[in-house]
């Protein structure tokens, strides 16, 4: 078949742009714009073979294969298919596992079937060279593509450049077109500037009955953890949380075996999560009423709902945290009878009531939101996706608040 096929290995592709650009091979130094980078490769393609491209394989590693959200947006696009190995980490280093095979397998059955009259192959490692050997006899033309090295380092296998048909290097200038280095201060890059959203929770006031109780509290009681605000320049500054409010450190230490009950002001929440915390008695957990008769998303959702979540999630949804909190709201506040539980709700903010909150981070845990070491969803992430739940959910309900009353 007269037409072409793109092999990338992003390991190989991602890594040798970060040592070019960033001066090390780590992808959190770098920012891509992919669907740049895939019109680029497109293009590029095209242009080399001279044949009309059929698709663009592209090879990467995920932990546990869970697609992260650049996986989900790469594979809903025209032209792609994500190809997923396992991401593990040893002594502090992440490395890719069944990558290689998985190109391999991939390249080999192309050429045994004859998908394709040419191959260009995205990647620097010598094991693919038996398939590279193997495509070759049976008529394919093998197109091998290189990233510009940084400081003349060789970053591609001898024998696979010996082996090619023909040979490319992506230099700088292509690689810019869809890649940027990450800006640094020093030696550590800046913490993200947090969206407008984000920052009104993390500075948002408590509640005055919370507030009320500080000064019943003893100081060695106090909330420890200061809080995050932000300063008029934009900056993020820390601050003293008020007193009169359990931290998570708190409730730990209540129900820790043999500690001595600690005492907290029977209208304490837990600050920026959910109304777990609410405490009522020493080891005893309780929700207002109108919290605990909220429904949640699931109890509002019929099974043809699902499936269409389920399409919707899978071929619209990027998987960022703030679009992730947005669409899990628009879809409770669609399905709400009662529109008061909203109006109770927003009076809420910035707390979710808990059976809703966690809900909503199980939801986000589908997209890749989870920080595998221990298995929990970043904290910057859970900001993001609150402050996504707490827009749509702030949109209609101050439009209804300012709505003219009825004559």
């Amino acid at each position: 078949m007269d037409r072409c096929i793109v092999l990338v290995d992003a390991g190989y592709l991602l890594g040798a742009a970060a040592s070019l650009l960033a001066g090390e091979p780590s992808r959190s130094r770098i920012t891509v714009d992919h669907a740049a980078l895939i019109q680029a490769l497109r293009e590029r393609a095209e242009s080399d073979t001279e044949r009309p491209l059929l698709r663009i394989y592209w090879f990467d590693g995920a932990p546990d294969r869970v697609p992260q959200p650049e996986h989900r947006r790469l594979r809903v696009m025209p032209r792609v298919t994500v190809r997923l190995g396992a991401l593990t980490r040893s002594d502090g280093r992440w490395a890719q596992k069944g990558v290689d095979a998985a190109m391999h397998a991939e390249l080999t059955e192309l050429a045994r079937n004859r998908a394709c009259s040419d191959v260009v192959l995205v990647t620097g490692d010598g094991d693919l060279l038996p398939g590279m050997m193997a495509a070759k006899e049976h008529g394919v033309a093998v197109h091998l593509w290189a990233v510009q090295a940084a400081d003349g380092d060789y970053n591609q296998s001898e024998d696979l450049v010996a082996e090619a048909d023909e040979r490319r290097v992506l230099d700088r200038a292509w690689i810019t077109q869809a890649v940027r280095a990450k800006e640094l201060t020093g030696v550590c890059a800046p913490p993200p500037a947090p969206r407008p959203e984000i920052a009104a929770i993390l500075s948002a006031p408590l509640p005055e009955s919370a507030l009320g109780t500080a000064a019943e509290r003893p100081a060695e009681q106090s909330a420890h953890p200061p809080a995050a605000a932000v300063a008029e320049n934009g900056a993020q500054e820390r601050v003293t949380a008020p007193k009169g409010v359990p931290t998570p450190k708190d409730l730990a230490a209540l129900r820790a075996p043999g500690a001595q009950p600690v005492q907290h002001p029977a209208t304490a929440t837990l600050r920026w999560s959910s109304d777990k915390g609410w405490v009522d008695r020493p080891g005893a957990v309780t929700e207002p009423a109108e919290v605990a008769s909220m429904p949640t998303l699931a109890q509002l959702t019929t099974a043809e709902q699902r499936w269409a979540d389920r399409e919707e999630d899978i071929t619209t949804v990027g998987g960022d945290p703030y679009e992730v909190g947005q669409v899990f709201a628009r879809r409770w506040m669609s399905r709400l009878g009662d529109q008061g539980h909203l109006q109770r709700l927003s009076q809420m903010y910035p707390r979710i009531p808990h059976r809703i909150d966690g809900e909503l981070l199980r939801y986000a845990a589908r997209f890749g939101l989870l920080a595998h070491k221990d298995d929990q969803i970043d904290e910057h992430d859970r900001y993001a996706i609150r402050a996504g739940f707490w827009r749509e959910v702030d949109v209609p309900a101050a439009a209804e608040q300012h709505a003219p009353a009825a004559d």
